[in-house]
C-alpha cells in the first residue's frame, strides 16, 4: 500500500519569518525557548515542544496552521501537528 501525501501540505505558503530573532510569543513574554519552528502558512516563529510554553503547537491549534518546518540552522524538515508526522 502506498502512503498518501499529507493533505495539509496544500496549506504551505511562501512565507517570511515574522520574528527571525526568535519565538514571537517568548520574545513578548520574556520566556526562554529550546528550538524554533516556522509556520509554513503565515510565518509565525514559535518554540518547539521541548520548550516550556510550546508556542509552535499552540499556534498550530489556535490558527489551524498544521505544518511547520524547523527554524534551526542546518535542519531541513517539516512536521504536521495534526498527524504528528514528518511531511
Amino acid at each position: 500500500m502506498t502512503a498518501q501525501p499529507d493533505p495539509h501540505l496544500a496549506m504551505i505558503r511562501d512565507v517570511e519569518p515574522r520574528t527571525p530573532q526568535g519565538c514571537e510569543d517568548c520574545l513578548r513574554l520574556g520566556s526562554p525557548w529550546v528550538h524554533l519552528r516556522l509556520c509554513l502558512s503565515c510565518g509565525h516563529v514559535g518554540c518547539c515542544d521541548s520548550s516550556p510554553l510550546r508556542h509552535a503547537r499552540a499556534h498550530a491549534a489556535s490558527e489551524e496552521h498544521p505544518i511547520v518546518r524547523s527554524f534551526e540552522p542546518g535542519e531541513d524538515w517539516r512536521w504536521c501537528f495534526v498527524h504528528d508526522a514528518l511531511v
